[in-house]
């Protein structure tokens, strides 16, 4: 049995979670939050086919630069075509590159950002160096991650539903539990002013959640491990598909928003 790259989505399922309304308040809450201002230097780290970099890109206008760095190679191509179909190419770029090596020269950037990416790091805590050495003193570092283990889904059987969470957060990303570690991460590096915020999503729409959750590879591997049964799996999704038929489905999760500024 073959399971995908730990942790990895392609440009569809990113394109999802941000037309989410919850998802995109939570979106702007982070361009606050790094206070980007016309003709600032900004940077997203684990910008995806650029999801974040064009929005930006309206705050800094054309007197400022947003530049965008991601691990996957074709989301970067998808990222720079995006760009150039919204008229913000000139003072907006996209590379690729390791978050825990950014190629950048230190207090470069006026401001950075980082959304969805720590879980599927081996080494966030190296990430957020990177982010802090690149950041110019005075400048602000946001990040915003999902807390695996808060995933909370209405269900019949409890403790396979909470099996299936473990799952998720243990097996389908490197650092599920990473969300609650960053006040802890920003303070140790040495980091000002840091500010924490909960932001809740919740789902009445079991088919998204399925999709948001990758439940079907969740289900998969808790089957290959054994730690639930073929019987257990089917109850719990009979359950689920009549509460969205009934319009009583409900689940939801916590992202953790963090910002601190350079000294």
């Amino acid at each position: 049995m073959s399971f995908p790259p730990k942790g990895y989505v392609d440009a569809a399922y990113l394109d999802t979670a941000a037309a989410n309304d919850m998802m995109k308040a939570f979106k702007h809450l982070t361009y606050e939050r790094m206070h980007a201002k016309p003709g600032q230097t900004v940077l997203d780290v684990g910008c995806g086919p650029g999801t974040d970099t064009i929005p930006l890109a309206q705050r800094v206008g054309a007197s400022g630069q947003v530049i965008g760095v991601d691990y996957d190679a074709d989301m970067i191509t998808q990222a720079q075509r995006r760009a150039r179909e919204a008229g913000v190419s000139p003072w907006v770029g996209h590379l690729h590159a390791d978050a825990t090596a950014l190629p950048f020269d230190s207090d470069r950037f006026d401001a950075c950002r980082s959304e969805r990416l720590f879980p599927h790091l081996l080494n966030p805590d190296k990430a957020l160096s990177e982010m802090t050495r690149v950041t110019k003193p005075g400048g602000w570092i946001v990040v915003l991650d999902p807390d695996g283990g808060s995933i909370s889904i209405d269900a019949s059987d409890v403790q396979t539903e909470r099996t299936l969470v473990r799952i998720f957060g243990e097996h389908m990303v490197n650092n599920g539990y990473v969300a609650r570690q960053l006040y802890r991460l920003f303070k140790q590096q040495g980091l000002a002013e840091v500010s924490t915020q909960v932001c809740g999503l919740t789902f009445v729409d079991y088919a998204l959640a399925r999709q948001m959750w990758l439940l079907d590879d969740v289900e998969r591997k808790a089957l290959a491990l054994g730690v639930v049964t073929v019987g257990e799996i089917e109850r719990l999704r009979a359950y689920w598909e009549q509460a969205n038929a009934e319009g009583t489905y409900f689940a939801s999760v916590h992202w953790i928003l963090v910002a601190g500024r350079k000294p």
